[in-house]
């Protein structure tokens, strides 16, 4: 597989695939041209021909290793394709690996590990690593210690095991976005998501124990992290109490759901409930009203990570490491103070 194929295929110009591939950079083609790129280069392993790289930038030396492979696990959704956050994250993971010269060999769920033909790839080890998108239970890891000799995690919970992580910190995370919501004048703030093992949850109870917000368990709604989760689990809360006037979801694609039923019950964003998440997927931007929310920075993530999971694959280093990265407020426009 050549540049020239892989462009063909795609349907764009050699210099398109050039870019997207040896660059890294966003702006060079639409999501959906980079998507179809990455795929075909994923599907056929093209490896990157470095020895003409380097000679273009004028490097004296230009023996190279043969390309190696890694693998991406998404622990915590059971369709990777449509999940925007993890889906970005492995993205930004593919990208920087093969800048290194690795490959995504393949990606995989916890639910596909049941299908034969891929856990025929896992445990023949045709990788030298993994990269583990969002926390996973002790059998998932009992695998994972089996079937992989380099495991590097990411995500927002931190992980109880003895792997390299890569984390945006979920409770501090969890704390700015409620002391928004706060500082705005909310004290009857409502929670729809996950709670079991669930840091943002832990967080939220903790941020309003210290602010003496009493905790009442009709504003808390038990639902998993999704646009479904959230719509259903907002329609649940609202059938038992419309005292709140700000809802926290610990990502933005419960944020959605939630938003949604909120106005379909005819109450107006943020005029009569403000609603703040985390995550900052780009769909946040483009909603009505836009979504204010906890930015991780995904790329920085993946980018990290990568680079984390192959200098331990070429032995640079031996100690269980854990990076924390920074995050921010994107204040948008579905929260304002609450009514008198």
């Amino acid at each position: 597989m050549t540049l020239k194929e892989i462009a063909q295929e795609a349907g764009v110009s050699i210099s398109t695939v050039s870019r997207v591939i040896n660059q890294g950079n966003s702006n060079v083609a639409s999501k959906e041209v980079q998507n179809r790129i990455w795929e075909i280069v994923r599907r056929t392993g093209y490896i990157p021909n470095s020895n003409a790289r380097n000679l273009k930038n004028g490097m004296t030396s230009v023996m190279t290793e043969p390309s190696r492979s890694i693998a991406c696990l998404f622990a915590r959704t059971p369709d990777a394709i449509t999940d925007p956050f993890f889906s970005h994250l492995a993205h930004s993971i593919e990208k920087e690996a093969f800048k290194q010269n690795y490959i995504l060999k393949y990606s995989f769920t916890s639910i596909d590990i049941q299908d034969p033909t891929t856990f025929h790839l896992i445990t023949n080890n045709q990788v030298d690593g993994v990269a583990v998108l969002g926390r996973c239970d002790k059998p998932m890891l009992s695998f994972l210690k089996k079937y992989f000799n380099y495991v590097i995690y990411a995500g927002l919970n931190s992980l109880n095991a003895k792997y390299d992580q890569v984390l945006c910190e979920s409770l501090q995370a969890t704390e700015a976005a409620l002391e928004y919501l706060i500082g705005l004048g909310h004290t009857r703030i409502a929670y729809v998501g996950e709670t079991k093992n669930e840091e943002r949850y832990t967080g939220y109870l903790a941020t309003l124990l210290k602010h003496n917000i009493p905790i009442r368990n009709e504003f808390i709604s038990h639902v998993m992290l999704s646009s479904e989760g959230g719509y259903n689990g907002t329609k649940t809360l609202l059938s038992r109490t419309q005292d709140m006037t700000a809802i926290f979801c610990p990502n933005d694609l419960t944020a959605i759901g939630a938003m949604r039923a909120l106005q379909e019950s005819g109450f107006k964003i943020p005029a009569d409930v403000s609603v703040i998440s985390i995550d900052d997927i780009d769909t946040a931007q483009y909603l009505s009203p836009m979504l204010t929310t906890i930015h991780v920075p995904l790329d920085e993530m993946g980018q990290t990570a990568a680079k984390i999971l192959i200098d331990r694959i070429q032995g640079g280093h031996h100690l269980p490491m854990k990076i924390s990265l920074p995050f921010y407020l994107a204040v948008r426009e579905s929260c304002a103070a609450p009514r008198k």
